[in-house]
């Protein structure tokens, strides 16, 4: 874990009573893209600026690129590049300003790199930030972040504002990182952006780590869900005895069902029914993300 881009141990952060997290523990390898997932107010925020040092955590501790985040602060944000979910930038100041004071701070000479960044997000630099869109200020935001060229990248939400075309643009700007050896932590809500491109992900839940795994395997053992139609109404009880049959919910003459483990019992069922089509799928990143909170509120349920 020492060799790691970021790793917690028992972090936990307490606002008077109120719990921000709770003993999460995570371990994010160098060069993978890490996808952090949960509602608002599931703790996210509160990681990530334990993280940036930004804040100090009640117990536990956290370190990035192998430094501590609260008591060696200046080197994790020397080597970090920070896109908060909510950005603030100078409205009086253009892109190019913005990018000029940033390369000054840094001291770094980013001529060639920004401009090839520049041109690949289609930045507008010589307006006022007061006349920026948000997605406009949302890329010069990832061209601050990025134009360093950091170790690790920590984004909150960095796809808010972009439209589709620059979404993609965008995500390939990650693979393209990781595939680099350097490191993506992606707090996100858009479960679709973290299933195209995060390797594994990490889901939490009133400040407390519900599972951490790879997107495909979590894929891999989620249940699928099978849509059977039928000429008339079916009556959707015979299909809660099988099993392996989670859900059942019927609709009309459609059955839909979430369904693992051995097939052979529904398909026999399925065959005396006489259905008119059929279509099963793998569950996305969507349904598991409700499967994990249906069943951690089943768990604390009384």
């Amino acid at each position: 874990m020492l060799d790691s881009a970021i790793a917690t141990f028992g972090l936990t952060k307490f606002y008077g009573r109120n719990r921000g997290i709770e003993e999460l523990s995570i371990c994010v390898e160098r060069g993978e893209v890490f996808g952090f997932l949960g509602p608002n107010g599931a703790g996210k925020s509160t990681t990530i600026r334990a993280l940036m040092g930004l804040q100090r955590p009640t117990r536990g501790q956290a370190t990035v690129l192998g430094f501590d985040t609260w008591s060696e602060s200046v080197e994790v944000h020397r080597r970090v590049g920070y896109l908060p979910g909510e950005l603030i930038l100078f409205d009086r100041m253009t892109g190019r300003q913005h990018v000029e004071w940033f390369a000054r701070a840094r001291c770094l000479d980013v001529a060639s790199e920004l401009v090839g960044l520049v041109d690949r997000l289609e930045v507008v630099l010589d307006r006022p930030v007061s006349q920026l869109s948000k997605g406009n200020r949302q890329k010069l935001g990832i061209v601050l972040a990025t134009m360093h060229r950091p170790d690790l990248l920590v984004l909150d939400e960095p796809s808010a504002g972009l439209d589709p075309l620059m979404q993609q643009t965008f995500h390939e700007l990650l693979r393209e990182v990781a595939a680099e050896g350097r490191t993506v932590f992606l707090s996100s809500h858009e479960l679709d952006e973290v299933q195209r491109v995060a390797d594994r992900v990490a889901i939490v839940r009133d400040g407390r780590l519900v599972v951490t795994d790879s997107v495909d395997h979590l894929r891999a053992n989620a249940p699928q869900t099978i849509e059977l139609d039928f000429r008339g109404p079916v009556d959707p009880r015979q299909f809660e005895a099988i099993p392996g049959v989670q859900r059942v919910h019927s609709d009309d003459t459609r059955i839909t069902l979430e369904f693992s483990g051995a097939v052979a019992p529904l398909l026999r069922l399925v065959a005396e029914l006489d259905p008119v089509g059929l279509v099963a799928r793998k569950a996305d990143l969507d349904e598991l993300f409700l499967q994990y909170y249906r069943s951690q509120e089943s768990a604390n349920a009384p």
